[in-house]
C-alpha cells in the first residue's frame, strides 16, 4: 500500500506523488530499473556541466542522489528496528559544498549509486510488512518506513527529470 499523508512531512509529498507503484518494494524496484536505464545516457563530457551559475554539476547531482538515498535508507533501518531516536535532518547544500569529486570520474559515481540502490532494495526486501508500517521521527516530522521507500524513489525521479531537461 501507498503511504498515507500522516506518514511523512508535507515537504516529501512532491516526491511521493511522482511514484506510481502501489507498494514500497515495487517503488524501489522501479527506481532501480529507472537508474539502470537512465544512467548510461550520462556521458563523462557532461560530468562538470552546470546549467546555471551556482547550480550543481552533473557529478554533484549524482553524488547528492547517492548521499540522500544512503541517509534515507539509514533512517528506514533505524525506524524498522524500533529505534526511537529522533533522526536529524541534513543540509544537502552543505553536503555538496563539502564534496571533492576532482579525483572521481562519472562512471565511478554512477556505479556507486547503482550499488547503493541494490543494497537499499535488498534491505527493504528483508523488512516484514509490520516493519514497513513503523513510524519514527525524522527531522522533527513523522516518517514511516514505507514512506521512506517512496521518498527515495520519488526523489531520484525528480532529479532524473531535472537532469534530462536541464543538463542533457
Amino acid at each position: 500500500m501507498r503511504p498515507e499523508n500522516h506518514e511523512f512531512a508535507p515537504f516529501y509529498g512532491k516526491y511521493i506523488e511522482k511514484v506510481k507503484a502501489e507498494n514500497s518494494l515495487a517503488a524501489l524496484e522501479s527506481s532501480y530499473k529507472e537508474a539502470l536505464d537512465f544512467l548510461p545516457q550520462i556521458r563523462e563530457n557532461k560530468a562538470d556541466f552546470r546549467y546555471a551559475e551556482e547550480k550543481w554539476t552533473v557529478k554533484e547531482l549524482l553524488q547528492h542522489l547517492t548521499d540522500t538515498e544512503r541517509i534515507m535508507a539509514y533512517r528506514a533501518l533505524c525506524i524498522a528496528r524500533k529505534d526511537q531516536t529522533a533522526l536529524p535532518g541534513f543540509n544537502e547544500n552543505a553536503y555538496v559544498a563539502a564534496l571533492d569529486l576532482s579525483g572521481r570520474n562519472i562512471q565511478e559515481i554512477k556505479e556507486e549509486l547503482l550499488e547503493l540502490k541494490k543494497s537499499t532494495l535488498a534491505m527493504f526486501r528483508g523488512f516484514a510488512e509490520e516493519a514497513l508500517m513503523r513510524m519514527g521521527n525524522m527531522n522533527g516530522q513523522p516518517a514511516s518506513v514505507r514512506a521512506l521507500a517512496y521518498i527515495i524513489a520519488g526523489h531520484q525521479h525528480h532529479h532524473f527529470i531535472i537532469l534530462k531537461e536541464r543538463y542533457l
